[in-house]
């Protein structure tokens, strides 16, 4: 007759033990991944030097396709810009709170008529920049949105614009 040997007590502690470890291993792993506001990860790359305003206009998007500028003419990188009926102190004060409702965002700059922030992405800290500039005669907002890094974006700067154009009207 055959008999089965069960491990001691002590041997499957040891197992669990070893599991929990690695385990715990893992999840900070993917946890180092993780952007937090302000905290750097290995994708989000440097702030690009064309930040800002430049002859009364914010940057040309580059020829890659994850940029949108409501000052490009292209159809790829072309976004309409915000509109508001209100002041403009009041729209700024609006668009701010769109954009800080949105999370995983930094405001950088913000004065009268121009306001700089970076939305960093939740699994892999990819940071875009997001810039708006105010044109109080014509009554719109400018923006332009770019990735720091990669060819592509999958239309999430197209995306997010259209996403606080929704919250800015709401607001």
């Amino acid at each position: 007759m055959q008999t089965f040997e069960t491990k001691s007590p002590t041997a499957w502690k040891k197992v669990l033990v070893i599991l929990i470890s690695l385990l715990a291993i893992a999840v900070l792993s993917i946890a180092s991944f993780i952007a937090i506001p302000g905290e750097k990860t290995m994708f989000a790359g440097t702030r690009p030097a064309n930040i800002g305003i430049q002859s009364g206009k914010l940057a040309a998007c580059p020829s890659s396709p994850n940029c949108v500028s409501s000052f490009s003419q292209d159809a790829e990188h072309k976004i309409e810009p915000l509109g508001y009926t209100s002041s403009q102190s009041e729209a700024m004060v609006k668009l701010q709170g769109a954009i800080e409702s949105y999370g995983k965002t930094k405001i950088i700059t913000a004065t009268d008529n121009y306001l700089y922030a970076e939305f960093t992405s939740a699994l892999m800290g990819f940071v875009d920049d997001v810039e708006f500039l105010v044109d109080d005669e014509a009554k719109v907002i400018h923006v332009r949105s770019a990735s720091r890094l990669g060819e592509s974006d999958m239309g999430v700067n197209r995306s997010r614009i259209e996403a606080i154009r929704t919250q800015f009207n709401q607001l």
